[in-house]
């Protein structure tokens, strides 16, 4: 890529989009193009069309996507495919209809079977059954990776499917029903902190940036005692989906940014295929190799929080896969590694979802 090249991050006001465009501003890319969703609907086929007509973007990013935690995933089943499927097409579609130069599509480490072995190495797709709670999902990302990998054995296009770990950071979703685990706990512990301290300033000011379920600052404490309960946030105690044992890896969004741009800048398709009889798993995973249990994050968040409630885990409520580490030695030998470890990771997005308040 040139600096001036023109350059179409899809989703960049998400977690992973700004995270990106945030990255390419500071590398000095001086032509990056966006849209909110309300300026671009990515399912409406015709509108992608006529921004890939008006714009020609020559780079792509494709890190639009319809996402959300264990529960959302379990719940939303039909949305959670479709939706996907549909952006990817889309946005793949248009880019090869425009001769776009290079695309790069995120999906997920979810992509992996259930019953993986650990860590997940990129040969490990399709070798066994997935997660019942997050297949659909699931389902979308491989297709688009293997669209991606079949427009680039038919056609020479040069598209690199990347596969993040879990991801958190600036511009992360803390919906309390639809979050990932990690931004989930950080609310629900600094809420009830809040509840325990009797912080009704806080409380208020939390939930006039992120209302729960229609309930704001505003609405009177019996509705907002009622939702927190809803969703296990007590006055002494915070109710945690799951037994605590699953493992899990994460990566800051602003390190994954950084191993995007990097890749978009250093590697093509045909590096990745070289050597293969047959032309598959060429995608890449981008992780740190390291893992933590749920209870333990619970704790670390906890700890960081200041928060001297008890963390209870309900073992009635589903754990998901028990484990997720991803085999980051392909994205080694290309030449990135990660620098930011849980415990600081932890500190900053808590000080940026409070700074984040303050500004409201």
């Amino acid at each position: 890529m040139e600096k001036q090249s023109k350059i179409y991050v899809a989703g960049h006001r998400g977690l992973v989009g700004s995270a990106i465009w945030k990255k390419l501003e500071e590398k000095g890319y001086t032509h990056l193009v966006g849209r909110t969703h309300n300026e671009l609907d990515l399912l409406d086929g015709d509108a992608v069309k006529h921004f890939f007509d008006e714009e020609q973007p020559e780079y792509v990013f494709l890190a639009a996507a319809y996402v959300g935690g264990i529960v959302a995933n379990n719940t939303y089943r039909a949305d959670f495919i479709y939706r996907n499927l549909e952006i990817q097409n889309h946005v793949i579609g248009e880019s090869f209809r425009h001769s776009v130069k290079k695309l790069l599509f995120l999906g997920s480490t979810c992509i992996y079977p259930k019953e993986a072995p650990q860590p997940m190495s990129e040969e490990t797709l399709l070798t066994s059954p997935l997660e019942y709670t997050n297949e659909p999902y699931a389902i979308a990302k491989i297709a688009g990776l293997k669209m991606c990998e079949s427009f680039n054995i038919q056609y020479d296009t040069n598209y690199i499917a990347v596969m993040p770990t879990n991801l958190y950071g600036p511009n992360d979703n803390f919906d309390l029903e639809k979050s990932h685990v990690l931004p989930a706990m950080i609310r629900k512990i600094h809420l009830g902190k809040c509840l325990m301290t009797n912080n009704w300033d806080g409380l208020r000011k939390d939930l006039n940036t992120r209302p729960v379920e229609n309930i704001s600052g505003k609405s009177p404490k019996e509705e907002i005692l009622g939702v927190l309960g809803k969703y296990g946030i007590l006055s002494n105690k915070v109710i945690l989906w799951g037994t605590g044992k699953p493992m899990r890896e994460f990566l800051w969004s602003e390190e994954m940014a950084d191993a995007c741009v990097f890749i978009m800048e250093n590697v093509d398709f045909a590096d990745l295929a070289k050597g293969k009889t047959e032309i598959r798993n060429c995608h890449i995973n981008i992780g740190t190799g390291k893992e933590i249990s749920i209870y333990n994050l619970s704790q670390l968040i906890k700890k960081t929080i200041g928060y001297e409630g008890s963390i209870v885990f309900d073992p009635s409520k589903p754990d998901g896969t028990m484990r997720k580490l991803t085999d980051v030695s392909k994205l080694h030998a290309l030449g990135w590694q990660h620098k930011i470890e849980i415990e600081e990771g932890v500190e900053r997005i808590y000080a940026w979802y409070i700074d984040e308040q303050t500004h409201f």
